[in-house]
Formats: structure tokens, sequence, C-alpha cells
């Protein structure tokens, strides 16, 4: 028996990650891990309740508790709009809706990608769906036309993650459903990161290009502005929907999940007047939403429960102790937060991150006096930094699949945009009111 709940944290969480190398799912290990932990702890029950009893108790209560949420009836709708989205030509119509007025840019159409993800990213919800979905338009084109391919590759990667945070995001809604945070509150705090993040890509690509000519191709293609304005009529259907998704939110009409509803069937009006929609589309799109939604909250029941026995245990509370023990400055504390969060994203998924971390630092860094809103857009930033830190970066994995890179080139390729999203996390700390200025503007305090 264990009666220590620090080395008890460190037995269980060395279990997860045994479990995790073992091939078992994710919701699997989180779960056998907080059934260990809580036999091998030292309880003071008495005679007529047996451990398993109230390891049984908890399980209910935690997995009741952590799904039964209307915030979380967003989740599979958000998924299901980006399944459609991904089989539809609205990527292409944003592909020839943006080139023409990127060509007289430095770098010309290799901001295709940063323009093309920020929009997508505010219909999809999903880091994997806008890095797929843009990415296997983009890069054969660029390749075709004679753009660097490591900057195409590069820049696929670091702006394919902006769909974590520019809104809707499903890590957002996560993070809103366990912290008790307004999801609202969330997606419009991260608009303006999300914009600044775009932002500061292009201007990289705008420096690489100006010191380097040589990235793009010598030959310029010209468009008069009445083809930019009927090329323009092409991302209609785009800034529709966003505005259909995140206009009530904003305006305060709907409520997340009633947003999603419309971007589901937004999505699949679209779908069908495209001629992209058939029988078997429609059942793919069904069968995706439901396996990946499935697989989510598989993942949320296990880390409710450990998170449960994080606190039943008094583990969350030790660490807590220790932790201030050390007397840390917020911001040490917050950097030190960060090297952790980067270590986990070399091992684990974003969202398996989020559920797992958040009950033991949440309490932390809110002691520490930061917001839990100011942390729901750090851990985001976090979780995109995971999608391209390897050896588990999923969003490496997707271009890898679509580009037929090798890993090492790709990963050469994103370094530039991974200092840049950390270089991020550093003004968003330094400056706060970057992530409160919308949220109190168009919602308050």
């Amino acid at each position: 028996m264990i009666s220590d709940p620090i080395i008890l944290a460190l037995f269980m969480f060395t279990l997860m990650f045994i479990f995790l190398l073992a091939g078992l799912w994710i919701g699997f290990s989180l779960m056998l891990a907080g059934m260990c932990g809580m036999l091998l702890y030292n309880f003071q029950l008495p005679p007529s309740i047996s451990i398993w009893s109230k390891m049984g108790a908890l399980i209910a209560n935690s997995v009741w508790n952590s799904l039964n949420s209307w915030s979380l009836t967003a989740l599979p709708l958000f998924v299901l709009m980006g399944e459609v989205l991904y089989r539809t030509a609205i990527s292409t119509q944003l592909l020839n809706g943006l080139v023409p007025w990127l060509t007289r840019v430095p770098g010309r159409l290799l901001h295709i990608n940063v323009f093309a993800c920020s929009l997508f990213a505010a219909i999809s919800g999903s880091s994997a769906a806008t890095t797929a979905t843009v990415g296997r338009i983009t890069l054969s084109e660029l390749s075709r036309r004679g753009y660097d391919r490591d900057i195409a590759l590069g820049s696929l990667a670091g702006a394919g993650t902006l769909g974590f945070l520019i809104p809707p995001s499903l890590i957002m809604i996560i993070y809103g459903v366990l912290s008790d945070v307004s999801i609202g509150k969330l997606f419009i705090a991260g608009i303006i990161p999300g914009l600044m993040l775009a932002g500061m890509y292009s201007g990289y690509i705008m420096i690489r290009a100006l010191l380097n000519p040589s990235i793009v191709p010598q030959e310029r293609e010209d468009y008069s502005w009445a083809e930019r304005f009927r090329r323009l009529r092409q991302l209609l259907p785009t800034f529709g929907l966003i505005f259909a998704v995140l206009g009530g939110i904003y305006l305060g009409i709907t409520t997340p999940t009633e947003a999603a509803a419309i971007g589901v069937m937004g999505a699949y009006a679209l779908a069908f007047f495209s001629g992209n929609m058939n029988r078997k589309i429609f059942s793919e799109t069904l069968f995706q939403a439901v396996k990946t939604t499935c697989m989510i909250c598989f993942i949320i029941m296990g880390a409710a429960f450990l998170s449960q026995v994080v606190g039943f245990t008094g583990i969350a509370r030790s660490i807590s102790e220790f932790i201030a023990a050390m007397k840390l400055s917020p911001y040490v504390l917050i950097m030190v937060l960060g090297v952790m969060y980067l270590f986990l994203g070399m091992i684990l998924d974003g969202i398996s991150i989020v559920v797992m971390t958040l009950p033991i630092t949440l309490p932390i860094v809110t002691a520490a006096g930061f917001h839990p809103l100011w942390f729901g857009i750090f851990l985001v930033f976090m979780v995109e930094l995971s999608q391209i830190t390897p050896p588990v970066g999923f969003s490496l994995f997707v271009i890898q699949g679509i580009s037929g890179e090798d890993i090492a080139r790709i990963l050469r390729a994103t370094f530039p945009f991974f200092l840049i999203m950390i270089l991020m996390v550093v003004i968003v700390t330094a400056f706060p009111q970057v992530v409160f200025y919308l949220p109190q503007k168009m919602i308050g305090k």
C-alpha cells in the first residue's frame, strides 16, 4: 500500500505511459491507471465498504458527470460539420478565390496555406481536418507552379494548427466543459491571438521571400481587378458559413450547440448544391463523426475518472502544496508548465493532454492569479505545439500522408513556424489583454 500522494502520482502516471506504449487505447489507459491508483492507495474505509464498491461508485459518478453536459453536445455536431466540409468542393473554391489576391504580396502564393487554413479553421474546428483538406490541394498546386517545397510544408504544418485556436474549436469545447468556463467567451477570446499568429506566419514568409527571391517562381501571374472580384464570389459560401456559425454566438443569438447545428445544416446544404453529396458520402460523414466523437468521449470518461482519483487520494492538493512551497513567481510557474506541456506533446495527442492535466494544473494556475479564460487560450497554444512536436505530432503525420515526404524534412521545414508559435505564447503571457479584449468588449467580464 502507498500512503504518500506524490509517490502514488508518480506510480500512476508511470503506469499510464506503460499502458500507452503497450498500445492500449487512451481511454483504457487513463481508466486503468486510476483503478490501479485506488487499489494501491492506503484508504481508511469502513469495514462495510469494499474498495471495489467505492471504485464502482466513483467510476459511475465521474462518467455521468463528465458526459452529462448540454455544452458537450456541440462536440459531435462540429465534428460532423468538419467531416462534411472535408468531402465537399469548398476547399477548392477557397483556393480559386484567394489566388488572384496574393500574386503581388511578397511570397505570393506561399501565403495560400495561411489564408486558406485561417478561413477553413473558422468552419471546421479540427486541426487535422484543416491540415488535410487544405494540404491536399495547396501542396500539389504550389509544387506545380515552382514554389519552395519546404516553405509550403512548414506553413501548412503551422497554419493547420489554427483549427484549434480560431473558433469553433473542439479543444475549447472540451476545456470549457471540464473547467466550467463559458465556451462562447473562449471562442471570442481565441480570435485575436489566432489572427495574430496567422499574421506572424505571413510576416515570416514575406521576410523569407524578400531575403531569398528564389523561393518563388520568376514568372508572375497577373489578374485584372474584374477577375479578382469575379473570383471573390467563390469565397462567399465560406464566409456565409462562418457568419452562420460564429455570428449567432457573437451576437448572443445562439448557443455554441445551436450554432453547431446550424453549421451542420449549412455544410450539408453546401455539399448538396455543389454536387458532392450522395448516399455513400452521407453515410461516411455520419459514421466517421460517430467514430471520432466516441473516441473523444471515451477519453473524457477515462480522464474524468482519473481526475476523481487524483482528487480523492489528495494528489492534486499535495502537488499544489509542493509547488506552492517552491514559491515560484507566477511567470516562472507558467514557464515550468509550458516546458511540461512541450514534453507531453512529444508523446500524447492534444485532447489527452487537456483532459489528463487540467484537474491538476487549473487549480495551481488559478491560485497563482491567472484567469481560467486566459489559461484556456494558453492551453490551446500548447495543444497546437503538440500537433507539430515529434514523435506524436499528429499534423506531421497528416502532412506526411498527403505529401509523401520524409518526416525529417517535414520537421526541418516546420521548425521556424514552431518557434513563431512559442513567440506568440510569450506575447500572450506577457500581454494577457490580447486574450481578454474581445470578450470584455462583446460580452463583458
